[in-house]
């Protein structure tokens, strides 16, 4: 394992992942456990979107939910992501509030058709493929690379959120190297800082009635039974709607 290869399996490789990480630009390489558990969480700016909401997201979860810094990356196609680590792994619907929260908190002025956020449900492909490709990596026929980049200097990509070449592994180690995970209890307090007041905890949306438990066969149904439950108080069912927000609109755009 060379030294990218430990850095990656360090930030964002589920903990069931082989101890002998492969090459990460590898496509079979899933950042979502066997037990549908994520520890990378993902939000991805289109580049109509500007470089300015990349830096609000970044310094805004480091000032405001005193969270370590996030890497920013250039995707290799239309824009720049950035690149939350856990320390332990969460269930996907944490991980999805976690993401619509910080879109709410801090993107609330850019267009859903810019912003994309990783993992996501899709009913056409199997859920374990539907989190993002690791980086770096190629980016299909274009020959263009995606790449962590220093925040100091994203912003020179803003135009061009690429790069032409394969980044050095070294390089991108050492950039990754200076980032930490946030630990559980950061995590929690995260979620506290950013739920509206009144708004129900993670918890509660997971007690919902036990029919609509068993009507869910993955997350997005999970959400929709939730949803239209009247049953259901009507916080729950409005968090669930928020989180399947991002799902009918990139079937709307479709």
């Amino acid at each position: 394992m060379n030294r990218l290869q430990t850095e990656l399996h360090r930030l964002y490789l589920p903990h069931d992942a082989q101890s002998e990480c492969p090459d990460p630009a590898d496509e079979a390489i899933s950042l979502m456990g066997v037990d549908g558990r994520v520890r990378a969480l993902v939000v991805e700016l289109a580049q109509q979107a500007g470089w300015n909401g990349v830096a609000a997201l970044w310094q805004g979860v480091q000032d405001d939910l005193d969270l370590p810094a996030p890497a920013i990356a250039v995707s290799g196609m239309d824009g720049f992501q950035v690149w939350f680590s856990l320390a332990e792994s969460v269930p996907i619907a944490p991980a999805l509030d976690f993401l619509a929260s910080l879109r709410l908190r801090y993107l609330g002025a850019i267009a859903a058709k810019h912003i994309r956020m990783k993992p996501t449900a899709n009913d056409s492909t199997p859920w374990q493929s539907q989190h993002a490709k690791l980086v770096p990596a190629c980016q299909g026929e274009s020959g263009r690379w995606s790449a962590f980049v220093a925040p100091g200097l994203a912003g020179m990509f803003a135009d061009e959120p690429w790069l032409d070449l394969p980044p050095g592994p070294d390089a991108q180690a050492k950039l990754l190297s200076g980032l930490k995970s946030i630990q559980p209890a950061e995590f929690r307090l995260a979620q506290e800082r950013l739920r509206p007041v009144g708004a129900p905890t993670a918890v509660a949306v997971a007690s919902v009635t036990a029919d609509a438990a068993h009507e869910a066969q993955d997350p997005k149904h999970f959400l929709l039974a939730v949803m239209r439950d009247p049953a259901t108080e009507m916080l729950l069912r409005i968090e669930a709607a928020k989180a399947l927000l991002p799902y009918f609109e990139r079937r709307l755009q479709g």
